[in-house]
């Protein structure tokens, strides 16, 4: 509701008057340029930062009289900045569970396209991957970030479905886990492929802080604005 964030030190804010609703069990889709505010009003969800004004609501309650750990059990976040520790990839998935069953965590794996690569390493779900996972490709460690936020299985999730760094055969295999993934779930995307954009219940344009269009992806092409606009960027 009417959210407004400005980071420390910046010359202006990141969100100027921001209302949505993410109704349960639908996908609302964050498109626009690089620094519209996609990514902060997604990291506002989690309470990586704290809104300057307005507020944000989970089903009525305003979420900084939510306990934190509580509100970060509810929502799951998968971001284009991977976050992965020096341990073995079972213990790396487990992280979104820590009382998971290893039957559970291989689960979570196939759902996110990563069993059949996991296996493939020295030595399985037991391979150390290194410090942020550096033995590992960028499409093998965006999987294993998803068969994390699989095993959390929470109801909320916000992602970051940045593949453009991947290969086409990667992004597939990434994107297969992603709308597994989504299923069933309140999703909040920021949107860097039109695939998941298209299927979106709700697409939200923004720009400079604010939402501009809003709407699915038939009425926003029929609108010929700034949505169509960028569906033409990215087929040209």
């Amino acid at each position: 509701e009417d959210v407004h964030f400005r980071y420390a030190g910046a010359d202006k804010a990141a969100l100027r008057g921001v209302s949505l609703v993410l109704p349960q069990g639908q996908v609302v889709a964050l498109v626009g340029a690089s620094g519209a505010g996609k990514s902060t009003l997604a990291d506002l969800i989690p309470r990586f930062y704290d809104v300057d004004a307005g507020r944000i609501l989970f089903d009525g309650h305003d979420i900084r009289d939510v306990d934190l750990a509580d509100l970060r059990g509810l929502v799951g976040v998968v971001s284009q900045d991977v976050v992965l520790f020096h341990d073995t990839i079972m213990a790396n998935i487990r992280f979104g569970n820590e009382n998971a069953t290893d039957g559970e965590i291989e689960e979570a794996a196939k759902q996110a396209n990563a069993h059949d690569f996991i296996l493939a390493q020295p030595q399985g779900y037991e391979t150390v991957i290194g410090d942020r996972g550096a033995r590992l490709s960028g499409g093998q460690r965006q999987r294993l970030t998803i068969a994390r936020a699989i095993l959390q299985n929470a109801p909320v999730m916000v992602l970051d479905e940045a593949t453009s760094a991947l290969d086409a055969e990667s992004e597939r295999a990434v994107q297969d886990a992603l709308f597994r993934l989504m299923e069933g779930r309140t999703c909040l995307v920021i949107a860097h492929r039109m695939a998941t954009v298209q299927q979106a219940n709700e697409i939200l344009v923004m720009d400079e802080g604010r939402i501009i269009e809003r709407g699915d992806h038939a009425s926003l092409m029929e609108r010929d604005g700034t949505y169509a606009k960028l569906i033409a960027l990215q087929q040209a």
